[in-house]
């Protein structure tokens, strides 16, 4: 598809970010010349300012919008008015002025949390409204639930080709390994290498760790989006997964083989765990852009475990 991105110019928002960075590299490794991306500190997307002078300043043909307010569960306890706000107002006000600067193309990246709490396994994109999500991260899966419905009333009343794919939990290396906004896989990274930096021999975990997951390679999920952004063109939602489902405990105890950890690790369920299971349904990916996950859990946490050491 050299010739499809050669021809564009692209604005990635978030585009120094986790997601983003892995997408303007695939951008760019496709032939696309004119990518554009900026730091937080040089726009606001929540300042309606700073989204119309991005815009016309970079006047791009499409614009991938990765750029969000995400943590973990105790990030979404602690924050969920901004975790609320922050993601709408980015999201409704850029899709809106890309429609008023004529721009060809938008893609919103969704979230798995805004699938209702309670659905049967795996999740289809036909129940996306089947219920409320998890109420730990509740506002921020809202508010990228209601871009969604902003995707496909654009689509509706101006024909604008606006498109929302549903990723599942990321990792991979460049992550976030704070602790106030990190994500599991490297929270438990994190607790497991500093064990064995302090001579500690136990690792707490959050919940009981019966919980399930699905985990997406960065790169896979960056691959997913730059896919569709050459291929899809409906409004319906597409998930972006992996296909495989795993448990918190499970994913604890090779968190623990990858970094080395010998001690034990024992779990407080006093905290949250978060949603009982997730697993979704990847089948209209396939179908519709030819997208199938490439990295496996194994492989993937070695990478991650890789980048982390050689930068903490």
């Amino acid at each position: 598809m050299t010739h499809f991105w050669s021809s564009r110019r692209v604005l990635v928002t978030g585009g120094f970010g986790f997601l983003g960075a892995n997408v303007v590299r695939k951008l760019m490794e496709r032939g696309a010349r004119e990518v554009f991306r900026f730091r937080s500190t040089d726009a606001d997307l929540t300042r309606l300012s700073d989204v119309q002078g991005l815009l016309a300043e970079c006047r791009p043909d499409m614009v991938v919008h990765c750029a969000a307010r995400v943590g973990g569960i105790g990030a979404n306890m602690r924050r969920p008015a901004e975790f609320f706000y922050d993601n709408l107002m980015m999201g409704a006000q850029l899709l809106h002025e890309s429609w008023k600067a004529g721009v060809g193309k938008f893609v919103g990246i969704g979230t798995i949390c805004s699938y209702p709490k309670h659905l049967p396994i795996p999740f289809k994109e036909e129940d996306f409204w089947n219920g409320y999500p998890e109420e730990t991260n509740a506002p921020y899966g809202l508010a990228k639930k209601v871009l969604s419905v902003q995707a496909q009333a654009y689509r509706k009343q101006y024909d604008f080709n606006a498109i929302t794919l549903l990723p599942v939990n990321l990792y991979g290396p460049g992550d976030h390994f704070d602790p106030e906004i990190s994500h599991v896989i490297p929270a438990l990274m994190k607790k497991c290498m500093d064990a064995i930096a302090e001579g500690r021999n136990e690792v707490t975990c959050w919940g009981d760790g019966s919980p399930t997951r699905e985990f997406l390679y960065v790169e896979d999920a960056a691959e997913a989006i730059v896919l569709a952004a050459e291929r899809y063109d409906s409004g319906e939602p597409v998930n972006i997964g992996a296909g495989f489902e795993i448990s918190i405990r499970e994913l604890a105890e090779r968190i623990q083989r990858v970094t080395g950890f010998s001690g034990r690790l024992t779990w407080d369920p006093s905290q949250p765990g978060g949603q009982p299971r997730r697993l979704l349904d990847t089948s209209r990916a396939e179908k519709a852009f030819g997208f199938k996950a490439a990295t496996s859990l194994e492989e993937g946490l070695q990478k991650t475990y890789a980048w982390y050491a050689m930068n903490r």
